[in-house]
């Protein structure tokens, strides 16, 4: 009966001894293996993406200030993506507003009186074509008050039809996505709760003492 009684109360192993099968560092490998699968794939399945690039450059005119250009530079910058500018464009670029609104950014330098209008598109032609026509939007609007500001807007560099993509490739987002699987398999192994060793090692019930060990100690 004592065999049995104890039998009954011990517990299955099972589940725990199926668990210590499986490597810590196999999660993390999986984790770090998905993520490089998707990040491939997400570089391969996204169309590539070009950036062009032009440049305008903020002159004194009528013997103005020259400092005075680099400030209106500056806000040069800061008015070439705002609607009325962009108003203009569309018609050169061919592309709606919305398209130059999210896809046109402006950059200025704190030492130089020039703006750098980038543009991004699937397209490299069609990049190019709307940092052209954002400049020229902002040059004409610029210049149609030099008689008040003394400060002329000129074209420095026309944006040119790139040649290579600069969006990452493929590579780069299996890469990145690799990282990203990594540390959160990485995390999940900080924040799992971990075995004690009571709890690791299943219970068991001792036998039955026999009437003489009792006598004994009696």
């Amino acid at each position: 009966m004592s065999e049995n009684l104890t039998r009954g109360h011990r517990p299955s192993g099972s589940s725990l001894s199926r668990a210590r099968t499986i490597p810590a560092w196999s999660l993390l490998a999986a984790t770090t293996v998905l993520g490089g699968a998707l990040g491939g794939a997400y570089g391969v399945v996204k169309p590539p993406a070009y950036t062009a690039t032009s440049y305008v450059i903020a002159v004194p005119a009528d013997k103005g200030d020259p400092s005075a250009a680099l400030g209106f530079a500056q806000a040069y910058g800061r008015v070439a993506t705002q609607l009325a500018v962009l108003g203009d464009a569309q018609v050169w670029a061919g592309v709606p507003v919305k398209t130059l609104e999210a896809d046109v950014r402006t950059a200025t330098s704190p030492d130089a009186p020039m703006v750098a209008v980038s543009a991004t598109s699937s397209r490299p032609e069609r990049a190019a074509d709307m940092a052209n026509a954002v400049t020229r939007s902002l040059m004409q609007h610029a210049n149609a008050s030099q008689k008040s500001t003394h400060v002329q807007l000129l074209s420095f560099s026309r944006a040119m039809k790139p040649t290579s993509a600069s969006s990452p490739s493929p590579t780069v987002t299996g890469l990145v996505g690799a990282s990203a699987g990594g540390l959160l398999g990485g995390l999940v192994l900080l924040v799992r709760p971990r075995r004690t060793a009571d709890t690791a090692r299943p219970a068991s019930v001792p036998s039955p003492a026999t009437a003489a060990d009792v006598h004994g100690q009696l």
